[in-house]
């Protein structure tokens, strides 16, 4: 079943999900705790939208592939087209905010990179992108006050604060449309705090964001 963006209010959104356009190492925190260098410009790639299903749902994940890792992200659902954008433009285009776990096969992932190769086996599998319903933005909202965060099993695992990213929402999304046209139901995911590791089995998550979202949700065992 295909994934379809909605509203918190439950009212669906009129166009279809598209790609979902991600940024990698936008918290210096989290580049350093996987040895990464920190980037001088977004490091971007792209999940299909056949890898989304619904944060409130029951995440089955690839466990069978290697270890699977958490990675909670701010999501940004797009209204409207952009093309070599402007800030200005690319902030007016956002027309929800949300929450993501963009899932990664990480023993994978590292096999690929030192090889050289891209990482898409290991980041755009089938439900490698459970996004949570988006909070409609009625106004451009202060990016930088935005605040979210991951637990697990009732601990923190991840913190995240807009102030804290290396490429702000504005910056990035305009950025992406230099590359990528961006279309109506596209999603951004705009990088992870630290703190990611290994997706327990039978976990209970609990992400929220400011403004109101929270959203829980479980691991299959």
């Amino acid at each position: 079943m295909h994934f379809v963006p909605q509203f918190t209010d439950g009212q669906a959104f009129s166009h279809a999900l598209g790609k979902i356009v991600c940024v990698g190492r936008n918290y210096s925190d989290h580049a350093k705790e996987l040895n990464n260098p920190i980037p001088t410009e977004p490091l971007l790639f792209i999940k299909p939208a056949t890898s989304a299903v619904n944060l409130t749902e029951t995440l089955a994940p690839p466990f069978s592939r290697g270890s699977v890792h958490y990675e909670v992200e701010l999501a940004l659902l797009i209204g409207e087209t952009l093309t070599q954008a402007s800030s200005d433009q690319a902030e007016r285009a956002i027309v929800g905010i949300g929450l993501a776990l963009d899932l990664t096969l990480r023993d994978k992932q590292s096999q690929l990179k030192e090889k050289g190769h891209p990482w898409e086996v290991a980041k755009a599998f089938d439900g490698a992108c459970p996004l949570s319903a988006f909070l409609p933005l009625s106004r451009v909202p202060n990016w930088n006050a935005l605040a979210f965060s991951l637990e697990i099993n009732g601990e923190e695992r991840q913190h995240g604060e807009g102030s804290d990213m290396l490429f702000p929402v504005p910056i990035l999304v305009a950025e992406m449309s230099h590359h990528f046209t961006l279309q109506p139901g596209d999603v951004i995911l705009t990088g992870t705090p630290a703190g990611v590791g290994e997706l327990p089995r039978g976990a209970e998550l609990r992400l929220s964001l400011t403004g109101g979202l929270e959203v829980t949700t479980r691991v299959i065992e």
